[in-house]
């Protein structure tokens, strides 16, 4: 791990895979995690990895689309460290044909991927602001930028998180917070992506670069986090396999941060 810093960073929807990397590859950097998912209970196993690398690391049960929850979680991080980074990673991806898309599907998958985003960063700006300093990321996908048959509600929820994203930027830049919207354009290397994978098309195997490393996206995040000075006047960035994410692979957690 690297030197501690006086600083936290709140991980929204620190599920197995990016979150997770995310929260590790901050710990490594310094930072005081504070992480956060649905069923908090999950969470122990990525606190005592990181703990028993030397790194801190708080886990919680959060409920994203609960701005009460939302505030006190931030509130919480803040307490612990000042909050210098806040990434938004909760995922709500779902396939339903139009016709079967429900009122209430459509309804959730937006609160949890479009209306928790807001929250995020909503709040996190208000601990930001203060001290002229910090970086919102959120996650976004594919379906941020095209819309895919079956995927009325996730594509929708996906742009909207992505018009939060590029209207906070064009407002918060010139104050030095750095709001970056990250597409992730491929799929990520997981179980559940791989049995997909392989019921759809009938491959057993994938090439090297198919799929991304959870870990190569944490390090773009880190990346991006530092290079806030260079881009705050920037409002958008997207990040796909064919750029940064599969030149990143795999990344080294052992080098100190700049």
């Amino acid at each position: 791990m690297g030197t501690q810093r006086n600083a936290s960073v709140a991980v929204i929807g620190a599920g197995n895979f990016i979150g997770a990397a995310v929260a590790r590859r901050f710990a490594a950097g310094g930072y005081a995690v504070h992480a956060g998912r649905r069923n908090g209970e999950k969470l122990a196993p990525l606190v005592a990895e990181i703990e028993a690398a030397g790194g801190r690391c708080n886990g919680r049960t959060l409920d994203a689309r609960n701005e009460d929850a939302v505030i006190a979680f931030l509130a919480e991080a803040e307490r612990t460290a000042p909050l210098e980074v806040c990434v938004f990673n909760v995922g709500a991806n779902v396939n339903f044909p139009i016709l079967e898309t429900t009122e209430r599907v459509f309804r959730k998958v937006w609160k949890m991927a479009c209306y928790a985003g807001f929250l995020a960063g909503r709040e996190a700006a208000r601990l930001m602001l203060p001290r002229g300093r910090g970086s919102i990321l959120f996650t976004g996908a594919t379906a941020s930028l095209r819309g895919r048959q079956g995927f009325a509600a996730f594509a929708s929820a996906k742009f909207g998180l992505r018009a939060v994203a590029q209207s906070m930027a064009r407002e918060l830049g010139a104050q030095n917070i750095h709001v970056a919207h990250l597409v992730i354009d491929s799929g990520v290397d997981t179980a559940w992506v791989r049995e997909m994978r392989r019921k759809r098309l009938g491959k057993e195997s994938f090439a090297p670069d198919e799929l991304v490393n959870p870990a190569s996206i944490a390090e773009t995040y880190w990346q991006r986090t530092f290079r806030r000075a260079c881009c705050k006047r920037r409002c958008i960035h997207h990040v796909n396999r064919q750029t940064s994410v599969s030149a990143l692979y795999p990344p080294s957690y052992t080098l100190k941060p700049d």
